[in-house]
């Protein structure tokens, strides 16, 4: 099963590499990993999917826990959150070509934010699935590069009162 952590820790240098080698020494998988700072200069949020049952997913939240700059750790794959991935695409795109692919652009509400002589290069933000599909359609035509974000998340709504806080 697909789990997405939301964990806020410390913005400081060296906590990206830390847990992520600590996942990597237990053998823990990570399918995605996003990190950026939050409205506070001071912490970081992390979006983690990684993969596994529900004893897995305690196992990592609990190593998670042990880390001193990590502040909370959540699976919020259960609750009611929005999702997002960002993607920058460069495909082969001879003039001929460029009215199909900016259709396709469009229609998955793309935009396209480099045209050269032989490639195009597009931008594409949404849920997994969407720029999964993107690529799919992508590929006939030749992708050149390709750079993704990783999935970011946040439960929707007001957060639910913590008993840490």
């Amino acid at each position: 099963m697909r789990h997405v952590l939301s964990a806020l820790v410390q913005n400081q240098p060296g906590v990206l590499a830390h847990i992520s080698g600590m996942l990597a020494s237990r053998n823990f998988n990570i399918d995605s990993l996003a990190v950026g700072e939050t409205e506070l200069s001071e912490m970081s949020r992390m979006t983690l999917v990684v993969r596994g049952d529900d004893n897995t997913v305690a196992q990592v939240r609990k190593q998670l826990d042990k880390i001193v700059t990590v502040v909370r750790v959540e699976d919020i794959s259960a609750e009611d959150f929005v999702e997002r991935d960002l993607m920058l695409i460069k495909v082969k795109c001879p003039a001929e070509k460029r009215a199909e692919i900016a259709l396709l652009t469009e229609t998955f509400r793309g935009r396209t934010i480099d045209i050269q002589t032989d490639n195009v290069m597009v931008e594409i933000s949404g849920s997994e699935g969407k720029v999964e599909s993107f690529i799919t359609l992508m590929r006939p035509y030749g992708i050149i590069e390709l750079a993704r974000t990783g999935r970011i998340a946040l439960v929707r709504g007001n957060p639910k009162a913590r008993d840490d806080e």
